[in-house]
């Protein structure tokens, strides 16, 4: 009984080690896209918290459109005076994948 307690665990852990690499694709492409410069998962910097992002868009269905144009085009006023540049050199299908990710936290 202990044996198969162990192996389903294991293969647990190794469902969560091959999904990795697709969660963590994301991260790395608003590193790549110039958002970290701004922007921290956990905490605010010149922008909001990815964290903070998330938990005022929760259940929002229509979050992911409006904050990718929002993203695209750049914006102010909504987390305070201080503007976000426009990201149009962000291809559409990144900012969406950078989005999602966002909403996930």
């Amino acid at each position: 009984m202990q044996k198969a307690r162990g192996i389903r665990l294991v293969g647990a852990a190794c469902a969560a080690a091959l999904s990795a690499p697709v969660a963590l694709a994301n991260p790395d492409l608003a590193i790549r896209s110039g958002c970290t410069k701004c922007h921290n998962a956990e905490m605010k910097i010149v922008g909001p918290a990815y964290k903070d992002v998330a938990a005022k868009y929760k259940g929002d269905t229509a979050a992911l459109d409006r904050l990718a144009a929002k993203v695209k085009s750049g914006g102010v006023g909504t987390w305070g005076k201080v503007p976000m540049p426009p990201n149009s050199a962000v291809s559409d299908d990144n900012i969406k994948k950078i989005v999602t990710w966002i909403l996930s936290l």
